[in-house]
């Protein structure tokens, strides 16, 4: 079987897209990559893309010169993870608390890690990880 080497590109409906993106790149300095009134691309860490869509902004196939990309959307609540230093968990929790951010939870899991969670503006849950949440991290 041909391998899969990592995931590249996770993605986020919102309704405000640009609220969306000012909440990544000022809460967790994401820096923005590529964006128009449908999508915004931000660099997590120069080697991941995070990409806030505008909900109900791709419904239709788009077409590129390259290519067409198929329709998609999302809605909920959803969820997603960034890894940080296990040193770094007291200046996040300072740092979100600096920015307004209410912590919803913290849970030690077995392992030894730690995570923060959060919402963003959308209310999707954010969460930072530490290494020893799972056996590979």
């Amino acid at each position: 079987m041909p391998a899969v080497t990592g995931v590249l590109e996770t993605c986020l409906y919102f309704d405000d897209l640009e609220r969306g993106a000012r909440f990544y790149e000022d809460l967790l300095g994401f820096r923005r990559l590529e964006s128009d009134a449908r999508f915004c691309a931000l660099s997590i860490a120069d080697r991941h893309v995070l990409i806030l869509f505008k909900r109900g902004g791709t419904l239709e196939p788009i077409a590129l010169p390259g290519g067409i990309i198929p329709p998609h959307d999302g809605r909920g609540h959803l969820h997603l993870a960034f890894s940080i230093a296990a040193a770094e968990l007291p200046a996040w929790e300072k740092h979100l608390a600096a920015k307004g951010i209410a912590i919803e939870s913290k849970v030690s899991w077995p392992r030894g890690g730690w995570s923060l969670y959060f919402r963003d503006p959308e209310q999707h849950l954010v969460e930072l990880v530490t290494p020893g949440c799972w056996p590979i991290y």
